[in-house]
């Protein structure tokens, strides 16, 4: 048994993937599935602001793809919104705060249905946070769950969208965070009181260290998919080291 560390690849199907939008762009991105089973669920990310930094290969995103596939049986569909660059390329058109955006979720989760990818879930970290919330409403998709919320964009009509709406929504708010902390979180969500807020004690906004890493994925694991939590921290099979970290 191997121990799982940041930069541990554990064995996943992964390809490039290019998600079309309506509106003509061409989003860049990977699709990771599991080796030796069919995906229980798929996980699409919504990943953070693009213009401090964010894109697929924010770190949440890239362990994902390194780790769920084995650990918890899901695929991972992780892009570029619009105008992002990441190792993975660079997707076409520009930044438009939280808007456009929309068009690129929709994008991802017609390639979810065209691919037959089973039970997918809405993750949206911080900036993404506010796509899935102005827009994943529209989709029939198994739920939404969001990492550090800023509310920076999302109005609170937009939040109203979401009380007629039997979605599950799970909000994991860092007890450090510097946007949005717990109790300021479950005020600004009281309109919609069916949303789970659930305080991350120690965390903060970015999720650095294992311990947070783990929180986040054993949270998607109980959601999307059926193993049990929480997830392995080591690994009995073939394990690579990502050397860039």
């Amino acid at each position: 048994m191997n121990e799982i560390v940041a930069n541990s690849v554990l064995p996943a199907n992964r390809e490039p993937i290019t998600l079309q939008t309506v509106d003509g762009e061409q989003l860049v991105g990977e699709l990771a599935t599991p080796v030796d089973v069919a995906p229980v669920g798929t996980i699409v990310w919504l990943h953070p602001l693009p213009t401090h930094g964010g894109s697929s290969d924010s770190h949440l995103l890239r362990k994902s793809g390194w780790r769920l596939p084995a650990l918890a049986h899901l695929a991972i569909v992780r892009f570029n919104t619009r105008g992002t660059k990441s190792s993975l390329g660079q997707s076409t058109g520009t930044y438009d705060e939280s808007n456009a955006e929309g068009l690129d979720l929709d994008a991802a989760i017609a390639f979810v249905r065209e691919h037959g990818l089973p039970k997918p879930w809405v993750v949206g970290w911080s900036f993404g946070t506010d796509v899935a919330l102005r827009h994943a409403y529209r989709h029939d998709v198994s739920g939404v769950i969001l990492l550090s919320p800023p509310l920076r964009w999302t109005r609170p009509d937009e939040l109203e969208r979401w009380r007629d709406n039997d979605l599950p929504v799970v909000a994991l708010v860092p007890e450090h965070d510097d946007y949005l902390q717990p109790a300021e979180a479950v005020q600004r969500f009281a309109s919609v009181p069916r949303f789970e807020i659930v305080g991350v004690n120690g965390a903060k906004h970015l999720w650095v260290g294992e311990n947070s890493v783990r929180v986040v994925f054993d949270e998607i694991a109980r959601r999307a998919s059926n193993v049990s939590v929480p997830l392995p921290t080591e690994f009995a099979g073939p394990m690579e080291r990502w050397n860039d970290l």
